[in-house]
């Protein structure tokens, strides 16, 4: 079931979305696969400690968090991947991994590779391992508000 947080943000928003339903997939790759959505168009979130503050990295399946760039256009000292255990009470309604990229949501600055800001459209989790949910990309940006830098690499 899809965060209930999420949607709910969404319909109040008035924004456009679909939910796409999908067999079980736990790394993005596998899950574009079963969703029949393109690496390109899915976007990860991947949470990261900035001068140890917890944010969200937002960047497509098939690209990696390049946390030395991360610490340079974030201005920070320091820069690190946080882990499951670190993060996993922060997103009660969420299965582990499978957080949607809205930090604004669960009081987290975003940070989106400008990679995304390309495609029209993102999918994303929608806080489980068998749904996404697909919506415009300039709808993302404009509800999110994420810092768009480049920060992630192939």
């Amino acid at each position: 079931m899809a965060v209930k947080k999420l949607l709910e943000y969404l319909d109040q928003k008035k924004v456009a979305y679909s939910i796409i339903t999908h067999s079980p997939a736990y790394s993005a790759q596998k899950i574009a696969a079963s969703a029949h959505v393109s690496g390109k168009e899915l976007a990860k979130t991947t949470i990261v400690k900035i001068d140890g503050k917890m944010a969200m990295a937002v960047l497509p399946a098939s690209y990696q968090v390049d946390l030395e760039r991360l610490k340079e256009v974030s201005g920070a000292r320091k820069v690190e991947l946080a882990t499951e255990q670190e993060f996993k009470d922060q997103f009660p309604d969420c299965e582990l991994g499978a957080m949607p990229p809205f930090g604004n949501l669960y009081g987290l600055d975003v940070y989106a590779t400008e990679s995304l800001a390309q495609d029209e459209e993102i999918a994303f989790n929608a806080g489980s391992h068998t749904e996404l949910i697909k919506m415009a990309y300039k709808d993302f940006e404009r509800l999110v508000k994420p810092k768009v830098v480049k920060f992630a690499s192939h």
